[in-house]
């Protein structure tokens, strides 16, 4: 009886030579000793040339003369290199987020380096940048950065959580840090949720170190994000800015990890595998001895939780670096509007705060949310939404006059009047920045008006050229979503309008407070950040809530007290962690099965370990790209038990269907 075993190896990682492993037969003496992932040294070519390999899947039979496999020479020994770090990190990616190992490879190698374009530099800084230096730090400023520095030098390396208002120089803290670091010989990651929002951060940096950096981003051709990591795998560039895959620099010496807005929901992938970068960035970190710096005025409440337990040491900026106060934040009731027979979406006062900027040659941002787009059935009479009993959460308006839970399968006809107070006058909302930027021509027909949103800034530079033209002073009203009210520092901007600070409560997720505080509170702080007092106008329909109510305040730890009361009494994270598993497939007979035996299964496993087991339930959209698609949810407050579970589900779903063509993708919050 034949025991071979055999190894399927990739070759050379660094060129990302993933579509054609090569089998290998193990031998006797190294069968007890490979594991996906382990480096070994291989024969390869027709001289047998020795290389190093991976070992990527281990099995009992091959499809090849067994006679003419070549067998695995030896375990080759872990070096300090990247490949061996990739690999680590990509095998340990593929058991925390159940994905294949290829999955994983192709997410954490940065690039092709089949490709050998060689492009001009094309880097979203202003062709006009100006010379910057860093400022000298104020107390506060001092205190966070002498903090890091002492830790630094001491060998103690740790995660930070440098959390300040916005406008207290954050930009600054991490400069000074960033300079230490490199000057120490360590090199640098910093990520940003999208580089189109933040291009003033960047001419910063280039401006204090020069040629010494790289830049990804979304825009560039194969050849130029080659070039920019190239610069990384060389040496030649010791820091890199970029959004989150960014984080997979090849760097050999790292020392500091950067996350900017670290609350922002960029930085969960929403591909295979669904990594929180966050998570990532924290093993990436442990496996350099490195220190991981999470920065936001609006930091989510699992990173705010985690510093006030010590998990996380706390840097704390309370003031403005500039000396400029917070601006003055209005809210406006816009069911008293309608009350007196405004329907418009512009509030009097607002009107009236509008000429008066213009009259002023100040400028005026109105922020609206891109989610204005999701449809939430509302009473503008009473200001309230039609939620789901069972969930707390809004319930979603699809075809057929139907309402949704997208939690719990909860299902409602659209009613013709308000539940909570008998109002006729219910409707979907919906606006969006592009109608927004047409009323507001027409209301304001001398202003010089722009738009920037993700179709606004479509093309290479668009969004760049669009927030130049703000910055020198070409553009009146600035219209848009979130990448206008992020990281952007205009000092004759006096006036924000929040137009509909309802939009992200509306949502079908119960952290869409958690949304409306941190969008609010960013964008009301675009408002006086020079000599010039600023002012900020939010419009709603519900100016009781929380988030709103503790936003308008500026009171970030009244709103945590209340954001955490709610997450604990509905067990949501970070109370909770939640599993979630969406399986799909083009047969939807099919899928209701695998579904139902999958969803025992795992019903089984929940009650042997308390949890909570949810499912199945249909998502938004039931069928996409003709994949009918179902989820299951459970929740457990330890991560490594659903880790457990997870993998046990695995293990016994893969004996009932071993040749299944059933998607299964995992997600963990």
């Amino acid at each position: 009886m034949n025991s071979c075993k055999y190894a399927d190896v990739i070759v050379d990682i660094a060129h990302e030579k993933l579509d054609k492993p090569f089998t290998y037969r193990i031998p006797d003496e190294l069968i007890t000793t490979l594991s996906v992932g382990t480096p070994v040294t291989i024969p390869f070519g027709n001289g047998n040339k020795t290389r190093k390999g991976y070992v990527i899947n281990i099995k009992d039979e091959c499809s090849f003369d067994r006679d003419k496999i070549k067998a695995i020479i030896s375990v080759a020994p872990k070096q300090l290199t990247v490949e061996d770090e990739f690999m680590e990190l990509a095998n340990w990616m593929k058991d925390r987020y159940g994905c294949s190992l290829s999955k994983a490879l192709k997410t954490v190698l940065p690039v092709k380096a089949v490709v050998k374009a060689r492009a001009g530099r094309e880097n979203p800084v202003s062709d006009n940048r100006k010379d910057y230096e860093i400022h000298e730090p104020n107390e506060e400023q001092s205190n966070a950065i002498n903090t890091f520095i002492n830790n630094y030098d001491s060998g103690k390396q740790c995660t930070y959580l440098l959390f300040g208002i916005t406008g207290s120089g954050k930009t600054d803290v991490y400069m000074h840090i960033i300079r230490h670091v490199i000057e120490s010989g360590k090199q640098v990651i910093l990520l940003i949720p999208e580089i189109s929002l933040t291009y003033q951060t960047i001419d910063r940096l280039y401006a204090v170190f020069g040629n010494n950096i790289a830049v990804i981003h979304s825009k560039l051709s194969p050849g130029e994000r080659y070039e920019q990591i190239e610069k990384c795998r060389t040496g030649e560039a010791s820091i890199i800015i970029g959004p989150r895959s960014a984080l997979f620099a090849p760097f050999k010496s790292l020392g500091l990890i950067v996350i900017d807005e670290e609350h922002d929901t960029a930085y969960k992938n929403e591909n295979i595998p669904r990594y929180n970068t966050i998570d990532v960035a924290k093993k990436r970190a442990q496996m350099h001895d490195a220190s991981l710096i999470l920065s936001s005025a609006t930091p989510s409440p699992d990173s705010y939780k985690r510093a006030l337990s010590g998990e996380y040491e706390l840097l704390k900026l309370n003031k403005r670096a500039t000396g400029a106060h917070v601006p003055d934040i209005e809210v406006i009731d816009m069911r008293d509007e309608l009350k007196k027979g405004n329907k418009s979406i512009f509030s009097e006062r607002i009107d009236e705060l509008i000429k008066d900027r213009l009259a002023k040659h100040e400028q005026i941002i109105l922020f609206m949310n891109r989610r204005g787009y999701s449809n939430f059935v509302s009473c503008r009479s009473c200001g309230n939404a039609i939620r789901c009993p069972h969930c707390d959460v809004t319930l979603t308006s699809h075809l057929g006059h139907r309402l949704v839970c997208h939690y719990c399968g909860y299902e409602v006809k659209v009613p013709e009047k308000c539940p909570s107070c008998g109002s006729p006058y219910i409707a979907e909302f919906g606006v969006g920045t592009e109608k927004l930027e047409k009323m507001t021509q027409k209301m304001y027909p001398d202003a010089r008006v722009a738009r920037l949103d993700t179709d606004s800034a479509s093309g290479k530079k668009a969004s760049e050229k669009i927030l130049e033209d703000f910055a020198n002073g070409n553009t009146d009203i600035l219209i848009g979503t979130q990448m206008v009210v992020k990281g952007h520092d205009y000092h004759n901007v006096t006036l924000v309008g929040i137009m509909a600070a309802d939009t992200s409560l509306y949502v079908s997720d119960y952290a869409s407070g958690e949304r409306t505080y941190e969008l609010i509170s960013q964008a009301a702080g675009r408002a006086g950040r020079g000599n010039k007092p600023g002012c900020v106008v939010i419009q709603t329909y519900k100016p009781e809530h929380y988030a709103i109510e503790y936003a308008a305040r500026n009171d970030f730890d009244g709103y945590y007290d209340k954001e955490m009361a709610y997450r604990s009494l509905l067990s949501y994270p970070p109370s909770v962690h939640i599993w979630t598993t969406q399986l799909s497939s083009e047969n939807e007979e099919q899928l209701d099965k695998m579904t139902a035996d999958y969803c025992t299964i795992i019903s089984r496993l929940a009650g042997e370990h308390d949890a909570d087991f949810i499912g199945p339930v249909k998502p938004a959209v039931y069928k996409v790209n003709d994949y009918f698609r179902k989820l299951t949810y459970l929740k457990h407050r330890d991560y490594d038990i659903l880790l457990a579970i997870k993998a046990q589900t695995q293990e016994e779903f893969k004996k009932l269907y071993p040749e299944s063509e059933i998607s299964i993708l995992h997600d963990f919050t």
